[in-house]
């Protein structure tokens, strides 16, 4: 930690950037192997750490409502389901969109100022929640607007992403970027574990204190960001690889799918303690950790296995094992299995989390089809369509996070029952499957074995 500290102070003198004050950086240039090995490096894992951190902790908050909603009603409360699956559903709606504008904001305000802001950010839905859940004659629609605060943590996704990629050279960024995605999303799992430990420590159940919790963390983040973090001025916000990926027939396939794997991800992460609370009230909702830990650490295994096997069998393989997951689920409601719904549904998270992994992969092999090494122009071309869709694709993915509780909420209340809804999501997933199949693993499709 010592060494850390005395990198950081220490002014960038290695040829072929600088720093000046503000803690910027100009001239980096990662794929100048000299510059990288002489220390732009750990320049680079220094501020990838810190920004997982901040990350971890944008993820926390922007799940802290799904395992904070099926304790209201314990604490004075007097919620519909409809309304606890507004409650999870809504931080989800809200991250997804602020995606984007969190993307652009690195390069128009540094990845290191932005990462302070953002982290600051935090403190906004933590207080909110503290608040409100302490008073149960709180009206719903108050609730609903501090639960859509949530949704700022959920931006922080993509202001990390954009930042360490300006950070790596292209031979490791997929590796960075890996390391940057499962570590945020691990946040889910973490809060999810930890908030029921807490709100019971002492006397009494205090759900402020799951709100109170994060206050000390997001200042720390934000002060380890400030001291310690970096900005880049060779960070430029890349509009036209949006426009191009905009007009990309893939990007919205892609986008599509990960609806399917990213959204169903967030979307079941949200929404599982509240479904554990309504279908098996005897069964603690501590237990909901297991889900988002287990699609998490999936992630990069489905990005490795994609390295070797191809993103799009990968993804195929993904949506199948996905089908049979929701299957068991049902199974397990039919029967009032706990066992049987549970471990079906970790199968579900498996699936998801893999999928991530594998569907990230495709992106830069959809892209770079028919391009050649000795067509410089043509390489950078795709590099920057890649960049944009996988802006596009994390955004529109994310709106799985809102769909999914919200099909569990319009199920229930048209049939009395959660099964219609997977039943649905069964069907979404073999049609993703063939049309993955179709564009992208068909023998004779334009695409075939990205």
């Amino acid at each position: 930690m010592a060494s850390t500290s005395v990198q950081a102070q220490t002014p960038v003198t290695e040829p072929g950037y600088r720093s000046r004050p503000g803690r910027w950086i100009d001239g980096w240039n990662p794929q100048d192997t000299a510059s990288w090995d002489g220390g732009g490096r750990a320049i680079a894992q220094r501020n990838l750490g810190l920004s997982v951190f901040a990350e971890f902790l944008g993820f926390g908050v922007w799940a802290l409502w799904s395992i904070v909603v099926p304790q209201l009603n314990k604490a004075g409360f007097s919620l519909s389901l409809d309304q606890m699956f507004w409650l999870v559903s809504v931080p989800s709606l809200v991250g997804a969109t602020l995606r984007i504008p969190y993307t652009f904001a690195v390069p128009t305000f540094g990845g290191r100022n932005w990462t302070v802001v953002s982290a600051l950010l935090l403190l906004v839905p933590a207080l909110g929640l503290a608040y409100v859940v302490s008073r149960p004659q709180t009206p719903f629609t108050t609730l609903l607007v501090v639960a859509a605060l949530a949704g700022l943590g959920g931006g922080n996704f993509a202001s990390s992403m954009a930042n360490i990629s300006f950070f790596y050279p292209e031979r490791e960024k997929g590796k960075a970027l890996g390391l940057n995605a499962a570590g945020g999303n691990l946040g889910t799992a973490a809060v999810q574990f930890a908030v029921p430990v807490v709100i019971v420590a002492g006397a009494g159940v205090a759900l402020d204190r799951a709100g109170l919790m994060f206050v000390p963390l997001s200042l720390l983040a934000a002060l380890l960001a400030w001291r310690y973090m970096d900005n880049l001025s060779s960070a430029r916000a890349d509009y036209r690889s949006f426009a191009a990926a905009a007009k990309a027939r893939h990007t919205w396939v892609i986008s599509f799918l990960y609806i399917g794997t990213f959204g169903s991800f967030i979307g079941y992460a949200g929404a599982f303690p509240t479904l554990l609370k309504s279908q098996f009230p005897e069964v603690t909702v501590s237990i909901a950790f297991l889900g988002a830990l287990v699609g998490s650490l999936a992630r990069p295994l489905g990005g490795m296995v994609a390295d070797r096997w191809g993103g799009a069998r990968v993804t195929m393989a993904a949506f199948a094992v996905m089908s049979l997951g929701a299957v068991g689920a049902i199974a397990g409601l039919r029967g009032h299995s706990f066992a049987l719904f549970l471990g079906s549904f970790l199968v579900l998270f498996v699936a998801t989390g893999a999928g991530n992994g594998s569907t990230y992969r495709m992106i830069p092999s959809v892209f770079a089809r028919g391009c050649t090494g000795a067509d410089e122009p043509a390489v950078h071309r795709a590099r920057r369509s890649a960049a944009g869709c996988i802006g596009i694709a994390g955004a529109v993915g994310a709106f799985g996070g809102f769909l999914i509780p919200r099909g569990f909420a319009f199920s229930s209340a048209q049939t009395g029952s959660l099964q219609p809804a997977l039943w649905v999501f069964v069907g979404a997933y073999l049609v993703m499957l063939a049309v993955t199949w179709a564009l992208y693993q068909r023998r004779g499709a334009e695409m075939a074995g990205v």
